[in-house]
């Protein structure tokens, strides 16, 4: 019995001895995985920021014409404001008539882009820019504004920072956070004891919680790996990772890490952490350069950053930031001087803050881009870096608004016909528009919604181009001699090509290539066929010129996707991207030279230093002759072709331009250039349905949408305005018998035709059917002449 009672009252105590020793076990778990948070996160993470995108800056260069509504417009998206006093402050600007001066704020991260630098900017009485000059009167040829941000891109989606070094921060503004949140921070070595008990009491006083105890140490360990909810159990986790915070980590670091990651409001859908983010939030400068005023204010937020936001309550804001200045002055942190000159201060927050372009499609392009020219730039965890893109901001907006009114007004005005009943399936659109000098993606939108889908029509849909892939057919044959029987024959736009039926012998059987009206026109030009994008004489002349060769010639113009060389190439049968036919289309636009694409101009670090600079790559493809050549074919397809309902629609510029249409209507396309832009247009249905409708009817729209939008109805307006194409040297204009392909000469005049020196006909084409004896003939004959004459030839 002795022993039976031993056992029974053993058994109690045997279990609260193993709870003890699990409770044991579980708090040194709990402190060595503290530990090894605490470790990875300041190690590791104190400094790391989201990736930040950016816009291509705009520019002021001496020579230039600037619109003062455009850059006023750029500086208040950003946050600036317009001097209402003499005196101009960074982050505004004041535009006269004849000079500006503009201010721009203090960024340290994006460096000499924004460096609160002020620029006096002087125009002559033609209203170009005759004087750039600094505060110091340094003359500069060419001044970047600060550009607009496209993404931020982060491993934490829905929090934004701006990580700051202790040694970047001001001290008032150190001085103002321990004097609000930690008198004692240096003191202590994680808790407080002597704050935690006068939080005790005033509770207990009180009956509710009104007093924290907190220190920076364990704001920071429930910032960092902890829940907001108050329960002894997390109150106790949080003291043990304070400990475990100051063991491992100097003053210093902990007090940086604190800084850095503070919760300090919203932006939108992002969390506002850290000071170094607040200040750009609030103030539209760095942490760097707050003043005590602005310091102290930041300081307030901390305890209730809504409470005390200056945008929502200004005057509770006020009011705290004065009692952050009166605790600093009564613990002797600032003197009397200082803090009457702080109180007095008004208090100044930006009302905007900055909202780039919708350019979602092409933050997903860049990232992509990044993965391969700088991996380490790519990895969303780099310190703050800075992506400085070529993206413009305005081509984007006109580029994002002539989709979604494009195509709205396409399906109002073909409810009934467009590509028939089909759940869960819209028709999408692609618009890419490119630099053609430097290869730049100046605009990119790659489908209707990027909410719906995020698939990248502009960049990864290969879809077949159908005409619109005829003029490097043309462009090849200009280069190239053509294989008639056994001899060659330059190729020029008045060669005759015949437009007859034609059957291919393949191994998938005849090939019997048609013109999309059914008809055959007998002998045609090759200026006529590009023009009127006849098919059959293409296919002929794709064979002529041999498929291998006009493979050749679109690798050389930068198409990467698969092209195989059988006779059905030579009229887009081969699926390409609207990158790649942008890009194509812009070696005509630049005179024969391809300029590789670039989306990605620079990365700067946090500190604004360059870390890496995108070189231009790119080569001589043709003469600038040959791409003339082609050019002027394919204005007059504008003219007088399948493009001409541009003109109908309203846009009067220079511009030369083909649309496309693939077999059943799947697919439609209009591509076009002027000497600043290519752009390419693609509409159609993913699943690959018949639209029902051509390219001109679908694509062209939006492409003049666009265009008429960035360089106004005439082409010439704004930053991407141009005026005629330079007609280059080795070229000729000579009249041509379009009967015979003959010299024009008496009895037979021609219509003038450009051709490459040298390669023009020599042969004069003979006067047709005229009698030369005297008599009734010779009025034949005048009639005939005067008839000719009559005739309207437009030259090219």
């Amino acid at each position: 019995m002795l022993v039976m009672r031993w056992r029974g009252r053993s058994r109690p105590a045997v279990r609260s001895a193993c709870g003890m020793i699990l409770v044991a076990a579980l708090l040194a778990a709990a402190l060595l995985l503290a530990e090894a948070l605490a470790v990875a996160r300041l190690d590791g993470d104190s400094l790391t920021g989201p990736l930040r995108l950016y816009a291509r800056p705009p520019i002021l260069a001496l020579g230039r014409r600037a619109d003062a509504e455009m850059v006023a417009a750029h500086l208040a998206r950003l946050g600036y404001s317009e001097a209402s006093e003499r005196i101009v402050r960074p982050g505004q600007y004041a535009l006269g008539p004849t000079e500006w001066l503009i201010v721009s704020r203090r960024l340290r991260r994006l460096g000499p882009l924004a460096s609160g630098r002020a620029i006096r900017v002087r125009f002559d009485r033609w209203g170009r820019i005759s004087s750039l000059a600094g505060a110091q009167g340094e003359r500069f040829r060419a001044v970047p504004l600060e550009p607009e941000p496209i993404a931020v891109v982060s491993a934490a989606e829905s929090a934004d920072r701006v990580p700051m070094l202790l040694d970047d921060l001001p001290p008032h503004l150190i001085e103002a956070v321990l004097t609000i949140e930690d008198q004692r921070f240096f003191e202590h070595h994680g808790l407080d004891y002597r704050r935690i008990a006068g939080a005790a009491l005033a509770n207990l006083r009180d009956g509710r919680i009104v007093q924290g105890g907190s220190t920076i140490t364990q704001q920071l360990a429930r910032s960092l790996f902890l829940d907001g909810r108050r329960t002894l159990v997390r109150k106790a986790r949080e003291a043990a990772m304070a400990l475990v915070l100051e063991a491992r980590h100097s003053k210093p670091e902990i007090l940086q890490a604190y800084l850095n990651e503070l919760y300090l409001g919203q932006d939108g859908g992002l969390a506002i952490h850290g000071v170094g983010r607040a200040a750009e939030q609030l103030f539209g400068k760095d942490a760097g350069f707050l003043d005590l005023a602005e310091s102290a204010l930041l300081a307030g937020l901390i305890r209730g950053p809504n409470l005390y936001s200056p945008l929502l309550h200004p005057e509770r804001a006020r009011a705290r930031r004065d009692l952050v200045l009166r605790l600093m002055l009564e613990r002797e942190r600032i003197d009397d001087t200082a803090h009457r000159l702080a109180s007095e201060s008004v208090v100044q927050v930006r009302r905007r803050a900055p909202r780039g372009p919708p350019a979602r499609y092409f933050r997903d392009h860049v990232l992509a881009v990044l993965g391969e020219v700088d991996p380490e730039a790519s990895d969303h965890g780099t310190a703050g870096d800075a992506v400085v893109t070529t993206l413009d901001g305005e081509l984007q907006r006109a580029a994002v608004a002539a989709v979604a009114g494009g195509l709205a007004a396409l399906e109002r005005d073909h409810v009934d016909g467009l590509g028939g009943e089909s759940a869960g399936s819209e028709v999408q659109a692609a618009l890419v528009a490119i630099d053609p000098r430097s290869g730049d993606v100046l605009a990119m939108v790659g489908g209707r919604d990027y909410g719906t889908s995020q698939y990248n029509r502009a960049v990864h849909a290969r879809r077949q181009p159908g005409s619109a892939f005829k003029p490097i057919v043309a462009l090849t044959a200009v280069t190239r001699r053509a294989t008639t029987g056994e001899h060659e024959e330059q190729v020029t736009l008045a060669s005759p090509l015949s437009d007859t039926p034609l059957e291919v012998e393949t191994p998938a059987g005849p090939w019997r290539p048609v013109n999309y009206d059914g008809q055959f026109r007998g002998r045609v030009t090759l200026r006529e066929a590009l023009e009127r994008s006849l098919n059959v004489p293409f296919a002929r002349l794709g064979l002529e010129l041999g498929p291998e060769r006009v493979v050749d010639m679109a690798r050389r113009l930068g198409i990467e996707s698969p092209l195989k060389p059988y006779p059905s190439v030579a009229l887009g049968a081969f699926e390409v991207t609207p990158l790649e036919m942008a890009r194509a289309y812009g070696v005509l636009a630049a005179g024969g030279s391809r300029a590789d694409s670039r989306s990605v101009l620079g990365v700067l670090t946090a500190a604004g230093g360059v870390r890496l600079a995108v070189d231009r790559t790119g080569e001589r493809v043709v003469s600038a002759a040959q791409a003339y050549l082609v050019t002027s074919a394919l204005r007059g397809a504008v003219e007088r072709g399948t493009g001409r309902s541009l003109r109908a629609l309203g846009y009067r510029g220079v511009v030369a331009a083909k649309s496309g249409t693939t077999n059943g209507f799947r697919d439609g396309w209009f591509i076009g250039y002027t000497p600043a832009l290519a752009v390419a247009v693609w509409v159609g249905f993913d699943d690959g349905r018949s639209l029902g409708l051509p390219g001109s009817a679908v694509a062209l729209p939006i492409f003049a949408r666009f265009l008429a939008t960035v360089t106004g109805r005439n082409g010439t307006e704004g930053q991407w305005g141009a005026g005629p194409f330079d007609v280059p040297s080795g070229l000729e204009l000579v009249d041509v018998d379009p009967e015979t392909g003959l010299r024009a000469g008496w009895g037979c005049p021609g219509r003038p035709e450009l051709f490459l020196v040298g390669t023009a006909p020599r042969r004069t084409c003979e006067a047709r059917g005229i009698r030369w004896d005297r008599g009734p003939g010779d009025v034949e004959l005048l009639r005939r002449l005067e008839r000719l004459a009559s005739r309207e030839y437009r030259r090219p």
